[in-house]
């Protein structure tokens, strides 16, 4: 049975298209628990920061995408392939010496959800 982790996935989607619509909202206020220090002040700022909020959305409605018209399995390869974004948003946060506990607390635990989560819909569920 699949329903847990398309409920995780679900839940993971869905996440992530609200803090990308909260970056592209309010930039500078869904900068703060990334992890890393807000950008020196500009003009082009809230808009270089907003990409990132466009990015987030179509990351969460490809896995929606995937769960209308795809397979357990095809959701479950979206989610691994997916997951190496919050693997590298921790990888470049503990590079830059950023807050190592949203590194690990946030991105890291978003991507071990996402891969244990894959592992499920991929292999099948228990």
């Amino acid at each position: 049975m699949h329903w847990l982790p398309l409920g995780v996935a679900l839940l993971v989607a869905v996440a992530i298209i609200a803090i990308g619509t909260r970056y592209v909202a309010a930039p500078a206020l869904a900068t703060r628990s990334f992890g890393l220090p807000l950008p020196e002040s500009g003009i082009a700022i809230p808009w270089w920061l907003r990409l990132k909020g466009v990015r987030d959305i179509v990351s969460g409605l490809v896995v929606l995408a995937f769960m209308a018209w795809g397979t357990p399995r095809d959701v479950g390869m979206i989610l691994l392939v997916e997951a190496l974004i919050p693997v590298g948003d921790m990888l470049l946060i503990l590079v830059a010496r950023g807050s190592t506990r949203s590194a690990f607390g946030i991105h890291g635990v978003t991507a071990l959800v996402m891969i244990v989560t894959a592992m499920f819909l991929m292999i099948g569920a228990p």
